[in-house]
């Protein structure tokens, strides 16, 4: 149920724009209410083009503390013998300095091993090329990717495999065992040249309840705990509104707390929202999408929660992007509309930004 992040993020253009200046994040100010929780969105712009991606961050960082960068690895390059780091340098690279530039120096990756938009099967371009993730050289190649990115971008969190449970339930199984051998073996390469980066994975949180395709019994993540035992963070993606909750409201208090709850692991929401599209549902909603963001904030204050992305600041234009129409129950989770304009939602983020993230400066 995830946003594929397949536009380049980062081209030289941006890596050149990186060099202007720009805004920078006043860690100090006065006394008031706090929140444990950096915030912030990916540059993912609502339409295919240079110029929407710099609006775009030029638009969400005055909203944000933090920056995500959040993609699959480029697998049509890296089979026709690309080196992971020239690719980096030509995208992320770029991406990361812009991202720097304007005060966003708190910078998490994540690289999804297999396909954002439907869990049961490889990413795309290894579906077309004929190859899968099951491969050993394949998994070699995710490796060096991963290790590249740590080591150009310097993230102070990294995560290496996404929603793990809906993959264990919407995969064939080699290829779930596939995502849990190439992450462990990630996670290895990367301690080996990097002591500091927090590296981790991600879980559905509807999958965790025990709402996919139902209502319950809550589920957990104990089997995903097992499986990737290196993860230092628990990652969160949430989208209630696809799982039968038709009221933000009715979101239970520990929504997010019981995830990790007897883990001793803090959490980070990576993905998430609330559609405004009311043209598909009435539960889709301008107002809704503003309640949600309001509980979400709520359930993360009661939670031991460290990071708040939303992948899409903006919504999105699916043709220019050239996505399926499967994917719009995502085209409306922005916070501003495809021209920018703000939506009721963004009130209800700042609101929640303007309090002091505590301590000042910590990850």
């Amino acid at each position: 149920m995830k946003i594929r992040s397949l536009v380049l993020l980062a081209l030289p253009t941006v890596l050149l724009l990186a060099g202007c200046g720009g805004d920078s994040k006043n860690p100090t100010k006065p006394a008031g209410p706090t929140r444990s929780y950096f915030m912030g969105f990916s540059s993912f712009p609502p339409r295919a083009s240079i110029a929407s991606i710099v609006a775009t961050i030029d638009a969400f960082a005055p909203h944000a503390d933090a920056a995500l960068i959040v993609t699959e690895p480029p697998w049509d390059s890296l089979l026709a013998g690309k080196a992971p780091d020239s690719l980096i340098r030509n995208n992320q690279v770029g991406l990361t300095n812009y991202f720097r530039s304007k005060g966003l120096t708190r910078i998490v990756v994540s690289v999804d091993p297999t396909n954002g938009l439907d869990r049961s099967a490889d990413s795309a371009p290894l579906v077309a090329a004929g190859r899968s993730l099951t491969e050993p050289a394949i998994q070699a190649l995710f490796r060096s990717y991963v290790v590249a990115m740590d080591t150009l971008i310097h993230p102070q969190y990294l995560s290496v495999a996404s929603e793990t449970n809906l993959i264990r339930a919407a995969a064939p199984a080699p290829l779930y065992q596939a995502v849990k051998q190439v992450a462990n073996d990630a996670y290895t390469d990367l301690r080996a040249h990097d002591a500091n980066v927090k590296i981790f994975t991600t879980v559905q949180v509807e999958v965790a309840w025990g709402r996919l395709g139902g209502s319950g019994p809550y589920v957990g993540i104990n089997a995903d705990r097992a499986d990737f035992p290196f993860a230092q963070v628990i990652g969160l993606s949430s989208y209630p509104y696809l799982a039968g909750f038709t009221d933000p409201d009715s979101l239970p208090s520990d929504y997010y707390s019981r995830i990790t709850s007897g883990t001793g692991l803090p959490e980070m929401v990576i993905e998430g929202g609330w559609s405004s599209d009311s043209t598909t549902s009435p539960n889709w909603t301008v107002l809704k999408q503003r309640r949600f963001i309001a509980r979400e904030a709520t359930l993360l204050d009661q939670a031991s929660v460290i990071g708040w992305f939303q992948i899409t600041f903006t919504d999105l234009d699916l043709a220019s992007l050239g996505f399926p129409a499967s994917a719009a129950p995502f085209a409306s989770l922005g916070l501003v509309d495809v021209d920018l304009n703000p939506k009721p939602a963004l009130s209800a983020w700042d609101a929640a930004r303007s309090r002091n993230l505590k301590p000042p400066g910590v990850l």
